[in-house]
């Protein structure tokens, strides 16, 4: 018997807001995390999914596409209001990580 237990999902339709949001307003964003999450090559980046330990993304790598998962810090999600902070926070990581200066707040 295995002691892996399977991520929650959020709702539907607080999936497809998050990916929607993500893919239409912060493209580059997504490539932050995932050149910081291992992939420094990547020529791009798409939030696929997520759930409530980790955001997924598709990435273009030396050519080919990858999936990347990267855990929310600070461990599982229990509710909606935490995946913003959650983003923001892989986000800013990242950008530390990468070198990068941080985003001016808005």
């Amino acid at each position: 018997m295995s002691d892996q237990r399977a991520a929650a999902r959020f709702d539907d339709a607080v999936v497809t807001g998050v990916l929607g949001h993500m893919n239409g307003d912060h493209l580059d964003d997504s490539l932050d995390i995932v050149r910081a999450a291992g992939h420094p090559t990547a020529t791009s980046a798409t939030m696929t999914d997520l759930d409530t330990e980790v955001g997924v993304w598709s990435a273009v790598v030396d050519g080919q596409e990858v999936e990347v998962r990267v855990p929310w810090p600070g461990g599982p999600l229990t509710e909606r209001p935490q995946l913003r902070v959650a983003v923001v926070k892989i986000h800013e990581e990242a950008r530390e990580k990468l070198g990068l200066p941080p985003v001016a707040p808005h």
